[in-house]
């Protein structure tokens, strides 16, 4: 293994950029392609969206703000106002997401940054880059940057649960499913965010023998949280830039570049030392973000190498020499005129 510790199950040194989606990749949010398709009222249903928890609280009920809008357009879709929206319209529909200006290409820039240099090289560094998102997978999967990620984690939709007691119907069709989203299969919000952080800090989206709560030591541990650059939106963001500044990784904010309130609220982040830095929404090579998410890509392959270097240092040690007595340390000797010269030589050294 290229540069590792024989008793490490890691493979390579592996650097991992992780995104969220929504107001960091693209510059608003990704449900508008399915407000456009069917003429929904976008302001609308978000309003309605925010009003909810409290709503539901008044009967007892609490629910999570970040992915109560899934249940409200789930019920969109059961009224009727959005027919026929099923996994397969949700791709299609993530193909119309507009991205930040740059990103598509700065993703391809920031992977390159490991082939770049000989010493990279050598100790076989590469860079993946994963979405963490509290938005649709479907969208996401269906949208310009999926080629370009190795993971995505977000929301999922079941179209046509199992009846009860479908393993004793034999003539149930298990492949026999509507084409119309139903139920709610898996929820992404801010603090379940971590549980991915620590799925590919361990490897888990690449090993699935592998349970996000085993025991594993940091050597094994494929992608340390030290190798991590985690780039999001703002305060919603905070418990995965808590865990990923815990663990030595680095933090980043952007802001839409005409907002005000969003660069406010991110150097509030940054005075309270949520985030290293931060930078506008805006990968083009002008733009500072472009320039600090390079630089630190490069200081993590430099740090990997180094690192390197002194591990292989500490287990080789130095070279042995042959050492002559005439060579050896200068040290004050008895002067007793009597005794042989081995005789006056300092007992540690004969």
């Amino acid at each position: 293994m290229k540069g590792q510790s024989q008793d490490s199950l890691r493979s390579k040194y592996v650097i991992a950029c992780i995104w969220d989606f929504d107001k960091t990749l693209i510059p608003s949010y990704m449900q508008r392609p399915i407000f456009e398709e069917y003429g929904i009222d976008e302001n609308l249903f978000w309003t309605e969206v925010n009003m909810l928890p409290e709503l539901y609280a008044k009967k007892g009920i609490r629910v999570s703000p970040e992915t109560v809008y899934l249940n409200h357009l789930l019920s969109f879709v059961k009224s009727g106002l959005m027919r026929g929206l099923g996994n397969a319209k949700l791709r299609e529909l993530g193909g119309k997401i507009e991205f930040c200006d740059g990103i598509l290409d700065f993703l391809d820039e920031l992977r390159a940054i490991p082939l770049s240099e000989e010493k990279y090289r050598k100790l076989d560094i590469k860079l993946e880059h994963y979405i963490i998102s509290t938005g649709i997978a479907e969208m996401i999967r269906g949208s310009k940057v999926a080629k370009k990620v190795d993971g995505i984690f977000a929301c999922e939709f079941i179209e046509e649960p199992f009846p009860p007691n479908f393993t004793k119907q034999p003539e149930f069709d298990l492949n026999s499913l509507s084409n119309q989203i139903n139920q709610i299969g898996a929820i992404v919000d801010n603090t379940i965010k971590t549980r991915f952080i620590f799925e590919i800090n361990k490897g888990v989206n690449i090993n699935s023998s592998i349970d996000v709560n085993a025991q594993m030591s940091p050597q094994d541990r494929r992608i340390p949280i030290k190798n991590m650059i985690y780039i999001a939106d703002g305060p919603s963001d905070v418990p995965v830039f808590s865990v990923v500044r815990n663990g030595g990784g680095k933090t980043f904010a952007v802001y839409g570049p005409e907002s005000e309130e969003e660069f406010e609220q991110n150097d509030m982040l940054l005075q309270s030392g949520r985030i290293d830095s931060y930078g506008p929404a805006d990968y083009t090579k002008k733009s500072p973000t472009h320039t600090w998410l390079k630089m630190h890509v490069r200081k993590l392959c430099e740090r990997i190498v180094s690192e390197n270097e002194s591990m292989i240092l500490n287990r080789v040690g130095g070279v042995p020499k042959h050492i002559r007595k005439r060579d050896k340390i200068h040290l004050p000797t008895f002067t007793d005129s009597s005794k042989t010269e081995d005789e006056n030589m300092p007992l540690d050294l004969k």
